[in-house]
């Protein structure tokens, strides 16, 4: 009966051509639109987890309530001490400390008077250990654009549009001025042996990096950290895993009355992570079903054409004995034949596309320049298991709702009708 059905619908390209042209259209744009978002948002959250949040971070409950102010004042100690335990208790996680702070920096001339200077976003990390894994975690082997990373005390790298803007050249000797961490002024000189580019805006505008000895040193946080990130060892981040650890270490060494305690927080708890995943779904959602909606409205229309078209046809099977339930389901298994059909062809043309955009992705540069996000300003697109199933839903769905609202018509035909149809 299927293949019956199939030879028909092959046959007479009238009752199948365009509902599937419009069901591969949107499939396609339903398949592109979710790896797309897929891809951005994928992004958005491992640029944060990286460069700010970590998979899991600790800071004291004082540094927390005003994060966005830097206060490494009240920032952790013992950070070697706690970093160890955290390593032999939590071993599936990479822990490391790292230090943010901002200043002012200054390139003076052969006279020693300033040259040019600008503020800096600093961070130090640990860069002169090659094993701690933040070199490849933050993708510096490959950012940078001139010169090297930093290899011994008093090195420094800057993003390379600041290094532009302050006219600094590798091997400039400048001055940073910052606070420490009792309130006191800070003065260090750095040498600039490199520039990189992360390819985010609000990164590349100012940013240096330093080693988090020489962090330390100049903020006098002797053993302190800002912040410690933990981040899974397969790179991947565990939210039900994160969860427990963070109630089980929250238990053990958080005070809530003591503001200099650890509190620990994972991805979703910070820049309210979980509300944008939430916004998300319900974004996708509200696409699926729009495209469903349309869909439908199309493909009703596209029946009752058909159907009108057909009159002839289901009159005479209908007066040689066969029920109207047979032709309405028979209409209905047409569609699904038309739906499949369809669906695989936009999601095929869906997923090329979408294999583009990951692998090509959208320069968005010009728009990012003001930004003060986390996010790279080259947007790609994430083909995931979901993108090659996801289209199928409005695909199939909308079809058989279309087909199932214009076959309604079949039951309202008469006996009587059919004769002078005939006739016609």
């Amino acid at each position: 009966m299927i293949l019956f059905l199939l030879k028909g619908l092959l046959r007479d390209r009238h009752r199948s051509l365009f509902p599937v042209i419009v069901i591969a259209i949107g499939v396609a744009l339903t398949t592109l639109m979710y790896s797309y978002l897929s891809g951005v948002i994928g992004d958005v959250f491992n640029n944060i987890a990286v460069f700010d949040a970590g998979h899991i971070k600790i800071t004291t409950r004082a540094y927390d309530e005003i994060a966005d102010q830097i206060p490494n004042d009240l920032g952790l100690v013992n950070v070697s001490e706690l970093t160890k335990e955290l390593s032999q208790k939590y071993p599936n996680l990479d822990w490391t400390p790292r230090i943010k702070f901002g200043g002012l920096l200054d390139f003076p001339d052969e006279n020693g008077e300033t040259r040019s200077q600008g503020p800096v976003f600093g961070m130090g990390i640990n860069l002169f250990d090659r094993n701690s894994g933040e070199i490849k975690r933050l993708n510096l082997d490959k950012s940078v654009i001139s010169g090297r990373l930093p290899e011994k005390s008093g090195e420094i790298v800057l993003s390379d549009q600041l290094a532009q803007n302050l006219e600094a050249k590798l091997g400039d000797v400048a001055t940073l001025i910052s606070s420490n961490a009792f309130g006191g002024m800070a003065i260090q000189n750095f040498t600039m042996v490199g520039t990189v580019r992360f390819g985010m805006a609000a990164l590349d505008n100012n940013t240096m990096l330093a080693d988090i000895t020489d962090a330390g040193y100049l903020l006098e946080m002797y053993d302190g950290a800002g912040e410690i990130l933990g981040f899974f060892n397969n790179g991947i981040f565990d939210e039900v895993e994160a969860a427990r650890i963070k109630a089980e270490f929250n238990a053990e060494y958080s005070g809530p009355d003591d503001e200099t305690s650890p509190i620990m927080k994972t991805l979703l708890d910070q820049n309210n992570l979980q509300d944008y995943i939430n916004y998300i779904k319900q974004f996708i959602s509200i696409l699926i079903t729009i495209f469903i909606g349309v869909m439908v409205i199309v493909l009703w229309n596209a029946g009752l054409l058909s159907g009108i078209r057909r009159y002839g046809e289901i009159g005479v099977r209908l007066a040689i004995g066969e029920s109207k339930g047979a032709v309405y389901g028979a209409m209905l298994i047409e569609s699904v034949l038309i739906a499949i059909f369809g669906s695989v062809i936009g999601a095929a043309i869906g997923l090329a596309a979408s294999y583009y955009l990951q692998e090509v992705g959208l320069d968005l540069t010009g728009m990012m320049s003001g930004t003060s996000m986390i996010i790279s300003s080259v947007m790609r697109a994430r083909v995931t298991i979901t993108s090659y199933y996801i289209g199928f839903i409005p695909g199939i769905f909308a079809t058989l709702l279309g087909t199932m609202i214009s076959g309604i018509g079949i039951f309202k035909r008469q006996t009587s009708q059919l004769f002078k149809e005939l006739e016609a």
